[in-house]
Formats: structure tokens, sequence, C-alpha cells
């Protein structure tokens, strides 16, 4: 019978033609791996900002665009281009990683190195896909060629979509997660090479390289915490004596002969020595004027650092404290440095930790609270907008009790000006009278909050716990004043299909970036 050109050539068998095939999909994976690698890199280095993920996924695709017109140039053995090509995307997405935290604090100017890197790899892989389709192009009807390829290509993405965040950034980190794809890549190479019988003449050449590549890439999977080590030593003043990837984000904690500080993806959320002034300054005012209060949520602060400030409050009974990632509040439940920071807030027996998403949370829930607090962290980027938006603050207004009082982090009102008053004025939005305030913070500067009523029900004459070291009548009447300088701006309202607020924040916040 006559073969047709759906089936495989006797020169390329079955076996070869799905080898083909699966390296489509390992290279769709590790490529997508690559771009997310860089983005999350670029977050944690230079600030967790959307601008960074955009501008890499931009880059990316831009640079995968110009490989696969560069691929029309690569002429002769095309199975050699390709092997050569698979060597180069594994040592050059490979090696990403490590190199860029280890020459963070060394180079001039690192976005023109990362974004080298990033475009290097988008060529390479952008090269990738169209060279494969030509060694495949006689051996299957075009149709079924573009669409095993492409079938394969997406399965790849979305495998390495769900596999990034929720096994590799928390159990492997970014430096051993892009050595292991780089490693990948370097093995289909390394298969091409001993299935392909055309392969013999250049075996041994590309065996030298591979064997190199793989010696070099083992070595730095196993030195890659002391690499990681050393990048946080250089980008951080003081002793690293702590670092975790978590599914959510980078944990760093550093200490001194004067204080702790904890990093989220490289930005400040405390020090020790000052912390104190912040989390009064967003617990005391509202409790003071609720002497009855019973019941409280904590939106945010897994350090539980606001809960320390709210169990100084004996009336309180129940305090629910959500945050989404479970290796934050274990953090602060288990370790002895921070459970003397926060008292062992977070074990107390009045305390319920619930670690899931808050803004899906308050959507479901149909209980009343007299006081939430809502420490999250700044609207940097969508996933934390969302949470500054009207419609989160709606669900809130809807579970608050109509004497109750919410309080709401609301980033500095000197540096963050409209950042500020847009939340202030999304707030008030949703029917709440709010009530802006900000205090000063040695370690951040001048901080904002703004507590909210259903009503006019705040007074500023009841009773502080005892023990406070920042926060009486006095201070909470500085706070309410605004000088020229922060004074209230207009501002569009925070809407999710807007989220104008991560705008303003880029824009108040990019001058004073990394």
């Amino acid at each position: 019978m006559e073969k047709t050109k759906s089936q495989p050539t006797n020169r390329v068998g079955i076996l070869s033609h799905l080898l083909l095939l699966l390296s489509v999909f390992v290279i769709a994976t590790c490529g997508l791996i690559y771009e997310l690698i860089a983005g999350t890199l670029a977050s944690y280095l230079l600030g967790d900002s959307i601008t960074q993920f955009s501008t890499i996924i931009g880059t990316y695709l831009f640079a995968m665009g110009i490989g696969s017109w560069f691929s029309k140039y690569l002429d002769g053995d095309l199975l050699r281009w390709f092997i050569r090509i698979e060597i180069l995307v594994g040592i050059v997405g490979g090696c990403s990683a490590p190199i860029l935290f280890a020459i963070f604090e060394h180079v001039a100017s690192f976005r023109l190195v990362l974004y080298t890197f990033v475009g290097m790899t988008g060529i390479l892989v952008g090269l990738e896909i169209p060279l494969l389709m030509r060694i495949l192009k006689n051996n299957f009807v075009f149709k079924d060629l573009v669409s095993n390829i492409f079938t394969f290509d997406y399965i790849g993405g979305l495998l390495a979509s769900l596999i990034f965040p929720l096994v590799l950034v928390p159990y492997l980190g970014l430096i051993r997660t892009s050595l292991f794809f780089g490693l990948l890549n370097i093995f289909v190479a390394l298969l091409l090479l001993f299935r392909f019988k055309e392969a013999r003449q250049y075996r041994n050449r590309f065996i030298v390289i591979i064997s190199l590549s793989v010696i070099v890439f083992l070595v730095a999977f196993a030195y890659a915490e002391k690499i990681m080590a050393y990048s946080e030593s250089m980008t951080f003043q003081d002793k690293v004596i702590y670092s975790k990837s978590t599914q959510y984000q980078r944990i760093v904690i550093t200490k001194n002969n004067r204080e702790l500080r904890l990093f989220l993806n490289g930005n400040l959320q405390f020090s020790s020595a000052d912390e104190y002034r912040y989390h009064e300054a967003l617990i005391h005012p509202a409790m003071q004027a609720l002497p009855n209060a019973k019941n409280v949520m904590v939106l945010g602060g897994g350090d539980g650092l606001a809960v320390r400030e709210l169990l100084k409050y004996p009336q309180l009974q129940s305090i629910k404290l959500i945050d989404l990632d479970p290796g934050m509040t274990r953090l602060f439940q288990k370790n002895e440095m921070l459970t003397q920071l926060n008292k062992h807030a977070l074990n107390d027996k009045k305390v319920q930790v619930i670690n899931t998403d808050a803004y899906n949370f308050v959507r479901t829930d149909s209980n009343k609270y007299q006081l939430i607090i809502i420490d999250f962290p700044d609207p940097a980027n969508y996933s934390v907008g969302k949470l500054y938006t009207n419609s989160f603050y709606k669900e809130i207004y809807r579970i608050l009790a109509d004497d109750g009082i919410v309080v709401v982090q609301s980033t500095s009102p000197y540096i963050g000006r409209r950042s500020f008053w847009c939340i202030d004025h999304t707030i008030a939005s949703v029917g709440f009278l709010t009530m802006p305030y900000h205090t000063y913070v040695p370690s951040f500067g001048e901080w904002g909050y703004v507590m909210a009523t259903k009503n006019h029900s705040w007074k500023n004459d009841g009773t502080f716990a005892a023990g406070l070291r920042y926060v009486n009548a006095a201070t909470i009447r500085d706070m309410m004043f605004f000088p020229p300088d922060m004074a209230e701006v207009p501002t569009e309202i925070n809407r999710l299909n807007n989220q104008v607020l991560v705008h303003y924040f880029e824009n108040d916040w990019g001058p004073y970036a990394h």
C-alpha cells in the first residue's frame, strides 16, 4: 500500500516522530517557565510591579517573533540546527536566574542585562517551532502537522502555568527551577542526538558541550541556596536570617543588633524597632471607640502584629484572621523570634486563622463584624488592587455591623498622594463615612489609613488599652490633620474594570523604585 504524508516515512520512524512532537511539549513548557522566572525575578529585585511582568512578557513575545522570522535563514542540516538551538536555549534559559541574582548588586544597569537574557531566550525559543515544522513537513499532511505541534505547544504552556506557582517556586525556588528546565532542554538535545542516525557525524562534538553544561548545572543546582543567600546578602543591608519562597511570595527576614525586618518580594513590611507605631495607629483609634466590640475580622496581617494589638482588649471574644499565604502565618505561629514579637498572637485561643483568598471569603461570608481591619500589601498589581475596589468595599459594607468601624491600610499620603485619596474616595463611594488619617513611622515615613463607619459612631474619647507606646487621644487628633502637601486631591473611583489605583500607585511610587 502506498504511504501518505500523514504516515511516518521509513527514514524517520514512528518513535522519532513522537520524540520530535514530545520535544514541542518540552519546548513550550520550558519557554513559558523561563518567561515566568524572568517576570517573578524582576518583581523580586525591582519591586512588585505590574510593569515588570507586562514589559517582560511583551519583550519575550517580541523576541519570539524575531526568532521565528530569522528561522527562514537557517538552511542545510535542519536537525543539526535544532539540536544546537536546544542546547543554547538550555544554557541561556537555565543560567538566567542564577546569573541575574548573582550580579544584581554589581552591574550599573541591571535592567539591560535582564532584558538581554529575556530577548536571547525569546529569540531562541522563537526559532524552535518553525524549525521543527520544517523538519517534519515532508512526513505529515500540513493540517495534521500544524494541529499536532500547536496541541503539544498549548498543553505544555498550560502545564507550565500550573506547576510554576504551585510546585516549582515553593519547592525548588527560582534558581533551581531555571537550572532544572535548562537541563530538560539539554536532555531533549541529547535524546535527538542518539535517536537520529544522521546526527552521528557531529554527535561527539555536541556531547562534549552537553557534558560540560550538565556538570556546571548540577554544581549550580547543588549550590543554589548559597547563590541565593549571596544575592540576598548583597541586596539587604543586614544579615539574612530567614528566606523562603512560598506559593505566593518571597519571604525574607533580616536582623541586626537593633531590629528584625520583614521583606515580602523585596518590599519592607515592618521593622521591629518601630512597627508598634504602625500597628497601634492601625488598631487603637478604632478600638477605643468600640468598648462593646466582641468580634473582629482582620484581612491580611499574617504576621500577627495587628492581632497582638487587638488582644490587648479583653472584651474581644473572637478574632478571625484571613490571610492568603499559609507559609506566612505558619512562620509567625512557630518561629520563636517572631512569636516573641507578636506575643504568640496567632496561637491565642480567641484567634482563628483562615488561609484563603480574602475577596472570595468576604463575598461568601454572612457574619457581622463590629470591627474589620484591612491590612493588605500596597496595590502594586491587579491581584492586590482588586482588594481596594468599590466592589470589595461593598461586601465590607454588607458584613460590617451598623455601629461598626472598618480601618484600611492606605499607603503613604505623602509619596502616594493620589493613591491614598483614591482609596479614601473609593471607600466613600459605597456609602461609608470616611475619616482619613496618617502617622509617621521612621522605617516608612508618613503612612496613611482610612477609618470608615456607616454613621457618625466614631469618637475620640474612649478608653485605650494599657501599655500603649504611641497612640493616645492627642496623637489621634494630630493624625487627622493633613498639611498642604498631603491634602486631598481629586481622583477616580477604583473599580474592577479599570483598576485605576494600580496606575496611580505606579506613577506615585515609580520615582522611588529600585
